[in-house]
């Protein structure tokens, strides 16, 4: 490796070091209930520019309801790379970032590839903050609007069930439906009734065949926005039930992003990370979700991190909650574009801690018992491996005759050795030799192809130990 090698390398090294650095200033602002999001804005402005290349020459805006926040005044010039700010699907602002004066040309103008990342990371992350504010905003209405009713028994539920309506209509819309529906599955008087005057439902006709498309029929909204499924509602569930259900389906309405990322295949493992940190904040003053919502996040969470196969899931998603995957997030170590899994035996090990922890009140006395630390790279970490250091033809081993992949089986052991890590394994493990010191540890080889019903290579993996 020659000196402008490893200076080219320190020199990558000190701006993803400037990138991190940033981030970290941008989420400990935006963590703070307490800051209105208008001082937020003006201090994320602040922090920004020393995460950029020539942050002497960088300025940063935030723009948003019709509001610009900047540190100073400067005027626009054509060095500039902005990001739109999006908040449940809609632009609500956007973010850019200016060089006042000319640089030399890099990847995209006088700006790198991983700038470009990082100011989309701070878009979505505002645009996260802006929904939060929003959600904790209705939520503090609602509660308020709930203490200066108390007293009115019968009548409780019309003012939050109308601030609903005039501050988020479609929300409203969704939730009357979800009423309509509960009622006719509680078999209320009326509630048939209601459902086709709202949808126009009518008798079918006899001749109609059941191949040939139904006619699409309008919506009578004008029927959901009177109030008439709550009106029912109450009459026949009571004013607290009313209130109940309708909290509850508002809440999982606002934690409906998790089950968008989970199903999502082009989200990365980050992205689910930062869904789940967000999901369990909304949720850390034990507000409940129904046990189908749960179970669904619960199996989302599992395909994302453990398995597909449905022999596992159907045992893990009875013992595995969403606080379980809180501390694993933070122990593997991945890129930012992961979209990788833990393998068999660090997907067995999560689940037998969890069945241990839950079920230790049986009959059976399981006793005390400890479970080592113990952190992860993700099931694609190999081929980022491969990829980083093109060793693309180690592929084709598969192919190969057998006495042919055992005779290169030591060469390949002496190329492995003596290539490098990507960057983003080399600061997880950084950050794991940190945390562990001088303690030993154990290198465990772990595989989406071990430990699972009709695999040809289950067991084939071994334990290396370091002293450290």
């Amino acid at each position: 490796m020659t000196d402008r090698d490893i200076e080219k390398l320190l020199t990558s090294l000190r701006e993803r070091a400037k990138e991190l650095n940033c981030l970290y200033e941008v989420e400990q602002i935006l963590a703070r209930l307490d800051l209105p999001l208008e001082e937020a804005f003006q201090e994320v402005v602040a922090v920004i520019p020393p995460g950029w290349q020539y942050s002497d020459v960088c300025r940063a805006m935030i723009e948003h309801d019709g509001q610009v926040y900047t540190i100073e005044e400067f005027r626009p010039t054509p060095w500039v790379q902005s990001n739109d700010i999006v908040v449940q699907g809609a632009v609500v602002g956007g973010l850019s970032v200016w060089y006042t004066e000319k640089r030399p040309k890099e990847d995209i103008g006088p700006f790198l590839n991983e700038e470009g990342r990082l100011i989309r990371t701070i878009a979505e992350r505002l645009g996260q903050s802006i929904l939060f504010h929003r959600m904790y905003e209705t939520r503090l209405k609602w509660e308020e609007a709930n203490r200066e009713l108390a007293a009115e028994k019968q009548d409780r539920w019309r003012a939050p069930i109308e601030l609903l309506r005039r501050s988020d209509r479609a929300l409203y819309l969704r939730i009357a439906r979800k009423m309509v529906n509960h009622l006719c599955w509680a078999g209320v008087d009326g509630g048939q009734e209601l459902l086709q005057e709202i949808f126009g439902l009518q008798e079918e006709d006899p001749r109609h065949d059941l191949n040939f498309p139904a006619r699409p029929r309008t919506v009578n909204e004008p029927v959901l926005l009177a109030g008439k499924p709550f009106e029912l509602a109450r009459r026949y569930l009571g004013s607290d039930a009313v209130i109940s259900l309708t909290q509850n389906w508002v809440m999982e309405d606002k934690a409906s992003f998790l089950p968008a990322v989970l199903n999502n295949p082009r989200s990365s493992l980050s992205e689910v990370a930062g869904a789940v940190r967000r999901f369990h904040h909304l949720l850390a003053d034990d507000t409940e979700l129904s046990a189908a919502t749960l179970d669904g996040i619960h199996v989302g969470l599992i395909r994302r991190f453990l398995t597909d196969q449905l022999n596992f899931i159907s045992v893990a998603k009875e013992y595995i909650r969403t606080e379980d995957f809180i501390d694993l997030i933070d122990r593997v170590v991945q890129s930012d574009a992961s979209h990788g899994k833990l393998g068999g035996k660090s997907a067995g090990l999560f689940l037998a801690e969890a069945i241990l922890r839950r079920d230790g009140s049986g009959d059976l006395s399981i006793g005390k018992f400890k479970v080592p630390r113990s952190w992860y790279v993700a099931s694609e970490g190999l081929m980022r491996f491969i990829e980083y250091n093109d060793l693309d033809e180690v592929l084709q081993q598969k192919y190969r005759e057998t006495s042919q992949v055992r005779q290169e089986f030591p060469n390949i052991i002496q190329l492995f050795k003596n290539s490098r890590f990507p960057p983003e394994i080399v600061k997880g493990v950084s950050m794991i030799l940190d945390e562990v010191g001088d303690k030993p540890l154990i290198v465990r080889s772990s595989s989406l192809l071990e430990d699972r019903m009709g695999s040809a290579f289950s067991g084939k993996y071994r334990s290396l130990f370091i002293a450290n």
